[in-house]
């Protein structure tokens, strides 16, 4: 078989009950994985992949050794393996453990496969599980579009920056509640590829976003939104705090997700300390995530 046709993965059984804890991990690592739950054992299942060999090898040997101190942090990880599969096979292995999702009353959030038909006053995001985070599962995505939704009917926010954009599920999620001037980057050149697809199966013409591979450090648009999404870990969101707060319009939103419970606090005091008030928190499992407006 051509090795091109192949993904090298490692799987890592979690008993932990819930995916949060590994997800952290696994993204401060920064490696591509997908998560799943078996509903007969309840046990949840993180697979990382790699387009190379040489990637999939290294991804394995790392997970070897810190899958151990990991889970002296509250994981609860074991059985690493390694396994080649056919990338035609990626996409259909996920879709038993994948719902529709009702994030709002009007906002929802359904994998192509599965059926489902709209109320005349709903609007449906649609999004596959794939090579790129962000399908409405994952409780730092699910608050970013509830907020999204509870801001589009505030008359005077309409534009719209989505940082670390991901499957682009946010922007699109934006773009179907009526914002206008969308702008969206993430540091993944991958995912960038993937979120203008996903524009693209949601009906959303390319020319109507502006997307790009840059870093939440430095990044600029050259402008300011009246509402930003940073769906970005805590500590690099307190670490590029003076960035971010020069997106946001003043008297405008930032909504800040990704963060642990125990990290939060602090987080939200960073950016008071520079003109932001907190206006609302929500926490789900092991993660919070808020609401700010900029004074």
């Amino acid at each position: 078989m051509d090795k091109n046709e192949l993904l090298y993965c490692v799987n890592i059984k979690d008993n932990a009950g819930e995916f949060s804890a590994a997800a952290e991990f696994l993204n401060a690592a920064e490696l591509d994985f997908s998560s799943y739950e078996n509903k007969e054992t309840k046990t949840i299942h993180h697979t990382v992949y790699a387009v190379t060999e040489e990637q999939g090898k290294a991804n394995f040997e790392f997970l070897k050794e810190n899958v151990p101190m990991w889970n002296e942090y509250g994981t609860e990880l074991s059985d690493v393996e390694y396994f080649e599969m056919k990338r035609e096979d990626w996409a259909n292995v996920w879709k038993k453990y994948f719902n529709i999702i009702h994030i709002s009353d009007r906002l929802v959030i359904k994998p192509s496969w599965l059926e489902f038909e709209p109320r005349p006053d709903q609007v449906v995001v649609h999004i596959d599980p794939g090579m790129s985070f962000g399908t409405g599962q994952h409780a730092t995505t699910s608050y970013c579009l509830k907020m999204i939704d509870k801001l589009a009917d505030e008359p005077e926010v309409s534009t719209f920056l989505d940082a670390g954009c991901g499957s682009g599920i946010l922007t699109i999620g934006a773009a179907k509640l009526n914002y206008q001037d969308l702008h969206a980057f993430d540091f993944d050149p991958d995912a960038v590829m993937i979120a203008k697809e996903n524009f693209e199966i949601n009906g959303i013409p390319l020319e109507n976003i502006k997307i790009t591979v840059d870093d939440a450090e430095v990044y600029q648009a050259g402008k300011q939104f009246d509402l930003v999404c940073a769906n970005i870990l805590g500590h690099l969101l307190i670490k590029f705090k003076n960035n971010i707060a020069t997106w946001v319009k003043p008297g405008k939103y930032l909504v800040l997700a990704g963060i642990l419970n125990e990290e939060f606090d602090n987080l939200s005091n960073e950016f008071t300390a520079i003109g932001f008030i907190e206006l609302d928190r929500f926490s789900e499992k092991e993660w919070t995530g808020g609401l700010f407006r900029k004074n």
